[in-house]
């Protein structure tokens, strides 16, 4: 790898890292900044979103008091050529109900913005962790 790749890696990587902290943030604007006008995010099991204009109203509404996102990142790879893999755990709370569930996402990064977000995830544990955060927020409040 010669140090102009590794360059491109290191800010493939950082513009990834970048995203997603603004998410945990809350901080969208800065989100939103990292994404090229012609974003398409896929998220498994719904409809892909793309389009800076769409996906922004998407992730405006994350930055409502009663939600949050925690990423806790486990892996983040690239290929040297603007695309970024990551392993990771993300972490929905909706007011009291919060809801881990592992993710792999798969970012492409052209021109130091995301041109393609891609998150994969197991419905069915996520379904599991949802009744499962639900639970335990009717019990805490009991």
């Amino acid at each position: 790898m010669t140090t102009s790749d590794t360059t491109t890696s290191q800010s493939a990587i950082a513009v990834v890292r970048n995203f997603l902290d603004a998410l945990a943030a809350s901080d969208i604007a800065t989100a939103v900044s990292l994404l090229d006008p012609e974003i398409a995010w896929y998220n498994t099991g719904l409809p892909t979103v793309r389009g800076l204009p769409r996906v922004s109203r998407v992730l405006e509404g994350m930055s409502r008091p009663s939600v949050g996102l925690e990423v806790v990142m486990h892996h983040i790879a690239d290929d040297g050529n603007g695309a970024v893999l990551t392993e990771r755990t993300d972490v929905l709370r909706m007011g009291r109900v919060s809801i881990p569930f592992w993710v792999c996402g798969t970012f492409e990064v052209r021109d130091g913005r995301i041109r393609v977000w891609r998150d994969r995830y197991d419905m069915a544990t996520f379904l599991g962790a949802t009744a499962t955060g639900v639970l335990r927020a009717v019990l805490r409040r009991s």
